[in-house]
């Protein structure tokens, strides 16, 4: 299959456009125990909230509430029997992490204000697309599941579909070109239609 066959003239393999490391490793399936271990740690989770009826806030602040009342009545028994208290690390916030932290927050916000923007006032009709494609797309998968299921799927996803991505790379790739073509296609009429809707607006006001 020639390069211009494959979806943006890539060249690199799925493991490479993983990044090469432990962590491609673990999503293609090359460290076999390390992936089932995820999955099945992950199934038992799910089948917790499924089973219990816990929420992940509830669950959260049930263990929380376990685990601050051990270490109370730890520390109290250890001053009663002059015994070392409980080993707790110092945790503290860095003025360097707090900075890095706001900085970060600060650009993603900025650059989402600037999407919201342009996107309300037409000014790119691909970045319009997108945006509506994942609002829709999110609304839907939100209306059809919970928060642990949807986690759960989502990491069920990312564990089986580059590995299957991987394995028939060839038929993906001419599947998702004929999609993105078709894609092109669309956009290039829903552009057209932006374009007369302003030259309307335009006529309009003179």
């Amino acid at each position: 299959m020639g390069s211009s066959d494959r979806l943006f003239d890539r060249q690199r393999t799925v493991h490479e456009l993983l990044g090469g490391s432990l962590v491609a490793d673990v999503v293609l399936w090359r460290q076999r125990n390390i992936t089932m271990g995820i999955l099945l740690v992950t199934l038992l989770v799910w089948l917790v909230f499924e089973e219990s009826g816990y929420t992940l806030l509830s669950l959260s602040s049930s263990v929380l509430l376990l685990l601050v009342t051990i270490l109370f009545v730890w520390s109290k028994a250890a001053s009663l029997l002059n015994r070392p208290a409980p080993p707790l690390p110092d945790m503290y916030l860095s003025e360097e992490l707090v900075s890095v932290v706001g900085e970060l927050a600060q650009k993603n916000i900025n650059a989402l204000i600037v999407v919201c923007r342009d996107v309300a006032l037409a000014k790119d009709a691909r970045l319009f697309l997108k945006v509506a494609a994942c609002l829709f797309l999110i609304a839907i998968v939100g209306g059809l599941t919970d928060i642990a299921s949807l986690c759960y799927i989502s990491l069920l996803f990312l564990l089986t579909v580059p590995a299957l991505c991987e394995r028939y790379s060839d038929r993906v790739d001419r599947h998702l070109m004929l999609a993105y073509r078709s894609l092109q296609q669309i956009y290039v009429m829903f552009d057209n239609y932006i374009a007369v809707i302003r030259k309307l607006d335009m006529e309009k006001m003179q």
